[in-house]
C-alpha cells in the first residue's frame, strides 16, 4: 500500500498559515482606525483558531499553546469586556510577530524561540491585569476574571469521523495534543469497532480512545482541541465529580490488535519520526496556488500542440505535394500554440504585488511610532502581476526605499507645521504596468534632498572632481554609492551608508533601471523598473564582426547612423556623440569585447543609446538584426560570471548569443572614469566620466532608428 506523505500537507499548512498572520496583521492595522470593529476581531479571532487547528494536527504543540493564549485575550475583546486600545494594539502586533516566528522556526525543524515564553507570560498578564497596560482598558461593566479553577479530573472520550485519514487529519497526535494539556491517568484506544479483514476498508479510521485526565484547563479548552473534527465526530468531554482525586501514575495503555491495518501507523507518525534534515528539506519547498482555469487551458494547449506534432509527422512521412502543404500549416499552428503556452505558462508564475506590499503599512506604523512621525501609507497597483522569481527579491529593495522615507524624506510632525504642510506625512507606493515592464514607485511629501550637502560629501568622499560641473541628476545619483550617506547620526534606521547601494543592486541583479528625482520642500520620488519576468525577455538582435549578440530592449533608448559632425573627442576623456545637444560617452562594442570589426568608422557602423542609472552609453555596433525575445540561460551556473554578460541564449538557427549587461558594460568600458551614479565593485571611487559643461551644443544629423 502506497505510504502517505505529510510533508505535503505540512508545506500546505505552513502557507496557509502565514496567510493568516498577514491576515492577522493587516486586520490589526485597520482596527486601530476602526477601534472595536466587531467583524474584525472575528476575523483575527477566526485566523489564529485556524492556525491553532492545524498546528494541533501536525503535533506543533508550542504553536497550538500560544494560539490558545492569543485566543483567549481575543475573546473578551470580541465579547466586549475588555476594550480594544493602544496598549492591547502593541501587544496583539508583538504577539503577532512571535507567532510568525514560532511557525518559521516549527517550518524549519527548529527549536522555538525563547521570547514565546515570555509573550505568553504579557498575553496571561493583560487577560487578567488589563488595566497594567494602560488604565482605561477595561469595559466599565467588565468583571475580573476568576482565578484558576484548579485541578479537576475529566474523562473524555473521543471515536473520529471514519474519514478522518482522507481529510488529512491525524487522531493520534489529537490525542497527544489533549494529554499535554494536563497529566493523563488512563488512555485507551479501543479496537472493536474493527471489521473483518474483507470488510475492512483501509481508508477508514475505526478506533476510539477513552482518556482519564486531570488538568486546570477548562472543557471549552479541552473540547477546542477537536475543532477541525468536531463534525462527524463522537467527542464527549465531562468532569468527574471528586475533583482533588489523586492522580494515578500516568500510564499509556494502547491495545495493538493484528488486525489493524499498518495505514493507521503509517499516516498518523509521531512528531518525533520526521528528523531535522527532512522537516528542513520540506521547509525549502516554494508553492504557487494555480487556478484551475489556467491548469484547463495549459491542457488543451498540451493537446494541441500533440496534435500538431502528429500532423508534421505524418506530413514528413508523405513525399507529395499536398503533404508540404499540411506541413507548412502544421508548423504554423504549432508556432502559434506554441507561443500561447509560452505566455500562459508565464502567466502561472505571476503573483500580485500585493503579497509584498502588504508588509509595508506594518512597517510605517512601527517606524512612526519608534520616531515620532506621524506617517501615512497610501498603497495603489497592489493587483498589478509580476514574475513571482523577481517578488521574492524586490521586499528588500522596497523596505530600504520606505525606511529611507521614513527617516531621511519625512519631517517631524513640528517641522511640517512650520513648513506650512499637514502634520502627518505621505508616502506613496504603487506598481503598474508600462511598455512590458512593471514600475514600482516610492514617492513621499518631505523634505527632499539636499544637493549641496551630497555634493559636498561627495567631493569629501573623492565621488566628485572640485571645480568640474554636474547636473543635479548626477549628484543626486551618488546616494546609491556604497557607504554614502549624509546622516549626522548611526542611527537604527540609517546613517551607515549601506540601504541604497543594497537597492541599486538588488535591481541590477534584476535586469531592472532606478531613477531619483526630488524637488527640495516638496518630497523624493524613486522609480524602479523591472522586467516581468527573469525567464525570457524582449531584446535586440545585434552584430559585431561575426558574432551576435543580444542587447535588453529595456535599456535601449534609440540607435542611429551617426554624422562626421556628431563625433567629437575630448582630451584625455575619449570620444562622444552629440544627440540633440546632449554629449553620450561613446563605446566602440569590439575594444571592449577584444573582438575584430566590420569597420571602425563610426560613419559607417551604428550607434545605439542604452542608459542605466544615470549614465547614457552610445554602444558602437556593426549592424541590427531585429527584436523579439530570448529565452535566459545562466552564464553563472554552466560557465562563471563575467562582467558585462548577464547570461545566454540560443537562437533560432542554434547558434549560442550573449546577452549584454549594459550596466557591466559601462564598468569594462569606462573603468576609472565612471560617472556617478552607476553601480559596481568599483564605483565608490570613481570621478565623472565627461562634463556636460565642457563640449559645444550641437543638432544630430543623418538617419535615426528608434527601436521603440
Amino acid at each position: 500500500m502506497q505510504e502517505i506523505d505529510l510533508n505535503i500537507f505540512r508545506t500546505a499548512f505552513f502557507d496557509e498559515a502565514m496567510e493568516h498572520v498577514a491576515n492577522i496583521e493587516s486586520a490589526l492595522l485597520e482596527l486601530e482606525s476602526n477601534s472595536g470593529d466587531p467583524e474584525l476581531l472575528n476575523r483575527i479571532f477566526r485566523a489564529a483558531h485556524s492556525i491553532k487547528g492545524g498546528s494541533g494536527t501536525f503535533g506543533l504543540g508550542d504553536v497550538t499553546r500560544f494560539t490558545h493564549a492569543l485566543e483567549s485575550l481575543l475573546d473578551p475583546l470580541r465579547q466586549g469586556t475588555l476594550l480594544f486600545s493602544e496598549g492591547i494594539a502593541n501587544l496583539l502586533f508583538r504577539a503577532t510577530d512571535v507567532l510568525e516566528a514560532l511557525l518559521i522556526a516549527a517550518k524549519a525543524g527548529r527549536a522555538s524561540d525563547p521570547a514565546s515564553e515570555s509573550m505568553l507570560h504579557d498575553l496571561e498578564a493583560a487577560l487578567h491585569s488589563p488595566g497594567s497596560l494602560e488604565p482605561g482598558e477595561v469595559a466599565a461593566d467588565s468583571v475580573a476574571p476568576s482565578s484558576a479553577p484548579g485541578m479537576r479530573e475529566y474523562r473524555v472520550m473521543f471515536a473520529p469521523h471514519g474519514d478522518v485519514f482522507s481529510q488529512g487529519m491525524d487522531p493520534v497526535l489529537l490525542v497527544r495534543n489533549l494529554a499535554a494539556l494536563g497529566e493523563v491517568s488512563r488512555c485507551e484506544m479501543q479496537l472493536e469497532d474493527i471489521p473483518s479483514l474483507r470488510e475492512l476498508d483501509p481508508e477508514r479510521c475505526y478506533l476510539r480512545w477513552s482518556l482519564q485526565l486531570r488538568s486546570e484547563r477548562s472543557e471549552a479548552e479541552l473540547r477546542d482541541v477537536f475543532a477541525f473534527v468536531e463534525d462527524g465526530s463522537r467527542i464527549e468531554i465531562e468532569a468527574a465529580a471528586d475533583a482533588a482525586t489523586e492522580a494515578i501514575g500516568t500510564q499509556i495503555v494502547l491495545s495493538m490488535a493484528p488486525a489493524l491495518p499498518a495505514m493507521v501507523a503509517r499516516a498518523a507518525p509521531a512528531p518525533t519520526s520526521v528528523g531535522r534534515e527532512e522537516r528542513t528539506e520540506g521547509s525549502k519547498a516554494s508553492t504557487l496556488r494555480v487556478s484551475t482555469d489556467k491548469l484547463d487551458r495549459l491542457v488543451n494547449l498540451v493537446g494541441e500542440l500533440v496534435i500538431a506534432q502528429s500532423m508534421i509527422t505524418q506530413a514528413l512521412k508523405d513525399p507529395s505535394e499536398g503533404a508540404r502543404v499540411r506541413l507548412g500549416e502544421a508548423a504554423i499552428e504549432m508556432d502559434r500554440n506554441t507561443r500561447e503556452l509560452q505566455d500562459l505558462v508565464m502567466s502561472v508564475r505571476m503573483v500580485p504585488m500585493g503579497s509584498v506590499f502588504n508588509r509595508f503599512p506594518r512597517l510605517a506604523r512601527d517606524l512612526g511610532a519608534a520616531h515620532n512621525k506621524k506617517i501615512a501609507l497610501i498603497i495603489e497597483g497592489q493587483e498589478t502581476e509580476i514574475d513571482k522569481g523577481i517578488i521574492e527579491q524586490i521586499a528588500d529593495p522596497l523596505t530600504h526605499l520606505i525606511r529611507n522615507a521614513i527617516d531621511h524624506g519625512l519631517e517631524s510632525p513640528e517641522q511640517r507645521l512650520l513648513a506650512g504642510k499637514p502634520e502627518t506625512g505621505t508616502i506613496h507606493l504603487a506598481a503598474f504596468h508600462q511598455g512590458g515592464s512593471v514600475i514600482i514607485e516610492v514617492r513621499d511629501d518631505g523634505r527632499g534632498l539636499n544637493t549641496e550637502r551630497i555634493r559636498q560629501k561627495g567631493l569629501d568622499l573623492g565621488l566628485l572632481r572640485a571645480g568640474e560641473s554636474y547636473s543635479e541628476e548626477q549628484i543626486h545619483a551618488l546616494i546609491f554609492e556604497p557607504g554614502f550617506s549624509t546622516a549626522a547620526v548611526v542611527s537604527d534606521l540609517s546613517g551607515r551608508g549601506v540601504g541604497m547601494d543594497v537597492v541599486r543592486s538588488n535591481i541590477d541583479a534584476l535586469n531592472g533601471s532606478l531613477s531619483l528625482s526630488s524637488s527640495p520642500g516638496q518630497g523624493t520620488r524613486v522609480r524602479l523598473r523591472l522586467p516581468l519576468t527573469l525567464a525570457i525577455l524582449e531584446g535586440l538582435s545585434l552584430r559585431v564582426g561575426a558574432h551576435v549578440f543580444v542587447l535588453p530592449l529595456l535599456s535601449i533608448h534609440e540607435s542611429f547612423r551617426p554624422s562626421a559632425s556628431q563625433l567629437k573627442s575630448v582630451f584625455r576623456r575619449g570620444e562622444v556623440v552629440l544627440v540633440r545637444g546632449e554629449p553620450i560617452p561613446l563605446v566602440r562594442l569590439y575594444e571592449v569585447l577584444g573582438l575584430t570589426p566590420e569597420t571602425t568608422d563610426p560613419c559607417r557602423a551604428l550607434v545605439v543609446i542604452v542608459e542605466t542609472g544615470a549614465t547614457k552609453l552610445g554602444l558602437l555596433v556593426d549592424e541590427l538584426l531585429g527584436q523579439g525575445q530570448v529565452v535566459v540561460k545562466s552564464l553563472e551556473t554552466n560557465y562563471r560570471k563575467v562582467i558585462g554578460v548577464m547570461g545566454a541564449t540560443i537562437l533560432g538557427d542554434g547558434q549560442v548569443a550573449l546577452i549584454l549587461d549594459v550596466e557591466g558594460l559601462s564598468r569594462r568600458a569606462l573603468g576609472s572614469n565612471r560617472p556617478p551614479g552607476g553601480s559596481g565593485d568599483d564605483a565608490a571611487s570613481v570621478p565623472p566620466h565627461r562634463s556636460v559643461r565642457l563640449l559645444p551644443k550641437e543638432s544630430p544629423h543623418g538617419t535615426e532608428h528608434r527601436t521603440s
